[in-house]
């Protein structure tokens, strides 16, 4: 009963502000009901028979809560998760709110949440993971974490309170480092096979500037990446899926979710039923999704900081003639767009977003031809969609998170969850 009134307000407001704005009502209510209910997050989370799952790292996050929920969905579990991508604790806030009833209380077995590096250090204080899942760290946006030795000291304080198994990257010689620090849980390790790397884009992780560190065993693989099509050896046995988007990233983060779904489901792990559910996987929202708008197919690409807008860039096809390049206000430095190659980005439509100017002049300085700079945004998003259909290949929209919320609102693309498998 003492959550009642807070939870009552939390959904008023919630209800209140979609009526508002459609799509809208996420962040508010969450805020809201945080402050005047600040225990209800981790009376809840703690509820769970089969505890907390928690995945962290820079880059990979949302795709790999995703991949281990549906696979845990897939053998029979009731899983409680944050499907909007509220990775940090107001947004936990806000899928109680959603989710739960007017008591707090959350049906589920298990609480398998993805969390931002510094709030996930923060949180795990007051309540311990049974598994944490460490994915890696890259160089960040420097307004956020301006050393990644910060990150991997805040993903360091998540492995030591985690009390079963600590999965981490045995690719990544910071994840090696927090490995080798005391931990009370068991550690696992998951890889991508060098053979896979020497023929994939490299996946640049942040230099730690400390003697290398030997690779440990790892029980879980990725031995085989050709297009989507990925093999993984699971302990002693291989399973073999198509990713639902392509690049060696989600390979990685196939292999980590895999890894994490065996040791939560234990002797009820099936690789049969795995298989089918990662065949049959959606990409999280954005993350290389192709859906239908305006009766064309255009596909969404989420770029967050350098190595993922690297990786998406490698991946891009040569045959695209219409890009929608937005880099919105939640790019506080710009300055790292000077970091990446951005080659890839031929026949850029339209430039816009916040950082419209920055994006423009990085572009220009090497030498990528672009059509247009739009500073109106919604202007942009209304002419590149009203633009002929390409003759080869589809429009593509590659923007940053807070030009992605604001296109989505304009569409209507308002679930997080309508998303479908192309």
């Amino acid at each position: 009963m003492r959550y009642l009134p807070a939870l009552l307000i939390g959904r008023l407001v919630r209800f209140a502000v979609r009526l508002v704005r459609r799509g809208g009502g996420s962040a508010l209510p969450g805020l809201l009901v945080s402050k005047l209910a600040p225990n209800l997050v981790y009376k809840t989370l703690g509820s769970f028979p089969k505890g907390l799952v928690v995945i962290t790292g820079t880059a990979g996050k949302s795709t790999t809560t995703k991949m281990v929920v549906g696979i845990a969905r897939a053998h029979g579990l009731d899983v409680f998760t944050n499907p909007s991508t509220a990775n940090i604790e107001q947004g936990f806030f806000s899928t109680i709110i959603r989710y739960g009833n007017l008591f707090g209380k959350v049906p589920g077995d298990i609480a398998i949440l993805e969390m931002d590096e510094a709030h996930a250090a923060t949180f795990v204080t007051r309540i311990k993971p049974r598994i944490s899942v460490i994915l890696n760290v890259f160089e960040d946006q420097l307004d956020r974490f301006v050393d990644p030795a910060l990150v991997r000291e805040k993903l360091a304080i998540v492995a030591k309170a985690t009390s079963e198994i600590v999965l981490l990257n045995a690719n990544d010689q910071n994840c090696l480092l927090i490995g080798q620090s005391k931990l009370q849980a068991a550690v696992e390790y998951f890889e991508i096979n060098e053979s896979v790397t020497n023929s994939q884009a490299t996946i640049a992780y942040a230099n730690t500037y400390s003697p290398t560190i030997e690779k440990p065993h790892s029980k879980y693989e990725v031995t085989s990446l050709q297009e989507r099509e990925v093999t993984l050896r699971i302990e002693e046995t291989s399973i073999q899926f198509e990713l639902p988007a392509k690049g060696i990233h989600f390979a990685l983060d196939a292999v980590a979710a895999v890894a994490a779904a065996k040791r939560i489901l234990g002797g009820e792990y099936s690789p049969a039923v795995t298989t089918k559910a990662m065949n049959e996987m959606p990409p999280v929202f954005s993350r290389g999704e192709i859906r239908r708008v305006d009766g064309e197919d255009v596909e969404f690409i989420l770029v967050q900081n350098p190595i993922s807008t690297q990786l998406n860039l490698n991946n891009l096809g040569d045959n695209l003639e219409q890009i929608f390049f937005a880099i919105g206000r939640d790019v506080h430095d710009p300055s790292w767009l000077w970091t990446v190659d951005l080659a890839k980005l031929k026949n850029v439509a339209i430039v816009t977003g916040f950082n419209f100017a920055d994006a423009t002049l990085a572009l220009a300085y090497q030498q990528v031809p672009f059509g247009r700079v739009e500073p109106d945004y919604f202007k942009a998003i209304a002419d590149f969609f009203a633009l002929p259909k390409p003759s080869s290949g589809h429009k593509t929209v590659i923007y940053s998170a807070d030009a992605m919320r604001r296109l989505r609102r304009y569409k209507g693309f308002t679930d997080p969850e309508d998303v479908n498998r192309v």
